[in-house]
């Protein structure tokens, strides 16, 4: 078939982008014009609104990278593959997404689009996001719904960008998850839903990149068993990450 066919040709594009960027650390984006369109190549998410979206996790998160392509007109599409599966126990993830970017002006624009998170090595069911946000001036603020095998899950996310004179890039992220069937819990406990939300405080500071999370979700105790949303762990958790490149 020849989506297939082409599916194959970007997903080794992905892989051979992710091991690439994995050794040239220094190389955050790579950016080329080519006629009426801009590909860049990197080890972070270029698109704005998907980049709330599509990030970098999992137990393999030091491979990682995507491509994207934008068309002068606003339309762009691209790939992001958070996970190569070349560390034990993970598997290969890639991300698609295509979409609508445009202006009105230096201060305002919009964005729509749909990302399709594949996972080629597994049984996986692939699942479709549908996203949409506004910028204002050097804000944006994002909504997205998907609907995977046996939940539906809505996410609500704001990046405030560099606040001046602070420095501080800020943002935030709350996500609603709904169970098509409950989750039961050892001692008799049932979860149809629940949420989640995080804050993140980043700043440039002697040539590293510092990191400051606080997550959480609605859920504690036994409960966190029936937890799978956006953050890595159940319960309330603050993490520093300070990351410094040296090549």
């Amino acid at each position: 078939m020849p989506y297939a066919r082409c599916f194959n040709r970007w997903t080794g594009a992905v892989f051979a982008c992710a091991a690439l960027m994995h050794h040239a650390a220094s190389a955050q984006v790579i950016e080329r014009e080519l006629g009426d369109f801009s590909l860049k190549l990197g080890t972070t998410p270029s698109r704005t609104m998907a980049q709330g979206l599509v990030t970098p996790s999992g137990a393999d998160s030091k491979f990682h990278g995507g491509l994207d392509l934008t068309h002068d007109s606003g339309f762009y599409f691209g790939q992001w593959s958070p996970s190569t599966g070349l560390a034990p126990d993970t598997s290969l993830e890639v991300d698609s997404y295509m979409g609508f970017k445009k202006p009105f002006d230096k201060t305002l624009g919009y964005e729509l689009g749909v990302i399709r998170y594949s996972y080629p090595n597994t049984a996986q069911l692939d699942s479709h996001e549908l996203y949409a946000g506004f910028r204002i001036f050097d804000s944006r603020i994002g909504t997205a719904f998907s609907t995977d095998a046996g939940r539906q899950d809505s996410t609500l996310f704001l990046d405030l960008g560099s606040m001046i004179p602070l420095g501080l890039d800020l943002r935030m992220q709350y996500g609603n998850h709904q169970l098509d069937s409950p989750s039961i819990i050892d001692g008799g406990g049932v979860v149809n839903a629940y949420s989640d939300w995080s804050f993140n405080v980043s700043r440039p500071v002697l040539g590293m990149d510092m990191n400051l999370m606080y997550s959480g979700s609605s859920l504690t105790g036994a409960d966190c068993s029936a937890y799978s949303g956006h953050n890595t762990q159940c319960e309330s958790t603050v993490t520093l990450k300070v990351v410094r490149s040296f090549f």
